[in-house]
């Protein structure tokens, strides 16, 4: 299907002005945002460049791990049946004595191993574990790793995970990424608008060639690519640095915060001030803990966390976190082995489910390797859109050097009731979205000054009009 070459562009068509210089509906929206989605392409877009790399790169870091780590995470040879925990755990303090259990999982399939997790280990970080791998068969340890996080992250992932999140730069690093989340959906939801207001035959891209070309690409994968951009977006926001903070604040109002299991186990005497090396507790307790939770219906995967104090329980929750989830947990008394409290995932408030499906998915595990793939693509669309949008920036220039930015004044034609209300939603999603909210007002004040400095030059041109009609003539070419 082709069209004819039209001399049209996307700045050619000015609003009709009303007598009071203002104009009527869409025509006064438009120049506000094609001006907001161009510069706040250009200036977000190095971020969202490199959140989109390392984005994808987490996305394979899953496959990466499995085949790195396969001579520790999988036994040599599926046996006839598995040893009691107890047995496993006393190989991992045999070779490891270092440091105290802090949590086992369970070998979760016939071929995988064991993790006992040790933390207090000399050399690893404060926040890590040391998790050692026990063959469920033999008790055979097959090897010691660094862990990160809930996921059980494994050195090559967790240095992946870390330069996506922060850049491999603490906690002030987290800011880039933020940065990129809180203005990810409102370029995505800018160029929505302006794709769907054109005509439809400007729409196409078979036939047309040059920026016009470029455009239409642009515009029809973004379009494909738009309702995977707001996912990114709202899921990673939700646990950045101050939105994050923000958000929790407001489920907690809300009541929808994610609940905890009460893992107190009661007065039962000394029973949990551990005889076990490192200040765990009991160790030989720990089969018939894990008999309690099985009956109680939580099926593998498992983790077993150790009391913390002698009038503490043990937790045994469920860490599956693809489809579908399993994040049930109960506390055991350790001197009883009775079940003591127990939390349901399908309990969880509704906003606590989202917010659990939210991140598993935009990291990857909730279905797997389609999720993986998936995200992969989504980078890889990122990618490409960032590119064809700084070329139709050069083509604009007639390609031979970036073209004049898009007009400023903007805002000043678009009606009070419209621009009110528009403010008002604006400063609120920004005091929640602080990196959204503190760019956009730097924005508004450089446009403002800019404008005034033109008017005392006597260059101002009410919509850009001047400016815009230049340009045009170029793109017309």
């Amino acid at each position: 299907m082709t069209i004819a070459p039209s001399t049209e562009t996307d700045e050619s068509r000015e609003p009709v002005a009303k007598p009071d210089g203002t104009t009527r509906g869409w025509a006064s929206l438009r120049p506000l945002v094609l001006r907001l989605h161009f510069y706040a392409g250009v200036l977000v877009a190095p971020f969202l460049l490199v959140a989109a790399l390392t984005g994808g790169l987490y996305a394979a870091s899953f496959s990466i791990e499995e085949i790195v780590y396969a001579d520790r995470t999988t036994v040599a040879e599926v046996g006839d049946k598995k040893l009691p925990i107890s047995e496993q755990i006393a190989a991992a303090r045999k070779a490891h004595p270092e440091g105290a259990v802090s949590a086992v999982r369970p070998s979760p399939e016939d071929d995988a191993t064991t993790r006992v997790m040790l933390t207090g280990v000399e050399g690893i970080d404060e926040a890590n574990t040391l998790a050692v791998f026990v063959d469920p068969y033999t008790a055979e340890v097959r090897g010691a790793l660094e862990q990160y996080g809930s996921t059980g992250a494994l050195p090559v992932r967790t240095w992946i995970d870390k330069f996506h999140a922060n850049l491999q730069l603490g906690e002030p690093g987290r800011l880039y990424s933020e940065l990129a989340a809180s203005w990810l959906w409102v370029i995505s939801g800018g160029g929505l608008v302006l794709w769907f207001a054109r005509r439809r035959t400007q729409r196409k891209v078979r036939g047309t060639s040059g920026r016009r070309r470029t455009l239409g690409l642009h515009g029809t994968v973004g379009v494909w690519a738009a309702a995977g951009f707001f996912f990114l977006s709202a899921t990673g926001l939700t646990w950045s640095t101050y939105a994050g903070a923000n958000i929790e604040v407001l489920r907690t109002e809300l009541h929808q915060a994610t609940p905890a299991i009460s893992a107190a186990a009661g007065d039962h005497g000394d029973h949990g001030d551990g005889s076990a090396e490192g200040g765990a507790a009991p160790e030989g307790d720990l089969d018939k803990i894990l008999a309690a939770a099985r009956a109680k219906g939580l099926g593998d995967p498992v983790e077993i966390v150790p009391p913390a104090d002698a009038s503490s329980a043990y937790v045994v929750r469920q860490v599956q976190r693809s489809w579908p989830t399993k994040q049930d947990a109960v506390a055991v008394d350790p001197a009883t082995s009775e079940v003591t409290d127990t939390l349901r995932f399908a309990d969880f408030p509704v906003l606590a489910k989202l917010s659990r499906w939210g991140i598993d998915g935009h990291t990857g595990v909730l279905f797997g390797l389609a999720n993986q793939l998936l995200l992969m693509a989504l980078a890889a669309s990122l990618v490409v859109l960032i590119l064809w949008g700084y070329r139709m920036w050069w083509q604009r220039g007639r390609a031979s050097s970036f073209g004049r930015p898009i007009p400023r004044g903007a805002w000043q034609q678009v009606p009070p009731q419209i621009l009110v209300p528009a403010l008002a939603v604006i400063a609120v999603l920004g005091y929640f979205v602080p990196l959204l909210g503190i760019p956009l007002a730097a924005f508004i004040a450089v446009d403002v000054v800019l404008g005034e400095i033109a008017h005392r030059r006597g260059t101002r041109s009410y919509g850009g009009r001047a400016e815009a009609k230049q340009g045009d003539r170029a793109e017309a070419k």
